[in-house]
């Protein structure tokens, strides 16, 4: 066992965990948050995906341990109190998901996305982007058409902070 020390959706955590611990399994049963997603348990669907300081990271493919002194941000993170981040809200406008077992996965990657584009995102570079991520309900077009309405969203947001 191995005690580790990370920052979860804005606040301080500490656990006692196994060094084999995946980041998914410290998440979904240390700290229940369960909007991370296990899907395939090979890293192929992105149900897992969460930020890492900052950046995108299936977390089925990380240990807990190798996220210490890590900031993690989780679907559960990304709202501001009842407000929708507004990736997640565009989703919902877009009717970006159906069953939406695979949406946080899918909204974790496309904010990422949307930060490292910024304005110059197509349709062609989102599918391209999102080809990490399975959704086996959608046929994906829903999605690329939220992930372009949020990257708008996202700058006039920016802009207004």
């Amino acid at each position: 066992m191995s005690k580790i020390e990370l920052t979860i959706n804005g606040k301080a955590v500490s656990a006692d965990v196994e060094d084999r611990t995946l980041l998914v399994h410290l998440l979904r049963e240390n700290l229940d948050l369960t909007g991370t997603h296990v899907g395939c348990d090979t890293s192929q669907c992105g149900a897992c995906i969460v930020h890492i300081d900052g950046r995108a990271v299936k977390s089925c493919t990380v240990l807990a341990g190798q996220a210490a002194g890590s900031n993690v941000t989780t679907i559960e993170g990304i709202a501001k109190g009842d407000e929708l981040h507004p990736m997640q809200a565009a989703f919902r406008d877009n009717h970006g998901l159906q069953c939406g077992y695979c949406t946080p996965g899918m909204i974790m990657s496309a904010i990422d996305i949307v930060h490292r584009h910024g304005g110059k995102l197509d349709e062609a570079t989102v599918r391209q982007e999102l080809e990490g991520n399975i959704c086996r309900c959608t046929g994906y077009h829903n999605i690329v058409k939220a992930v372009l309405d949020a990257a708008g969203r996202m700058k006039v947001s920016q802009a207004a902070e």
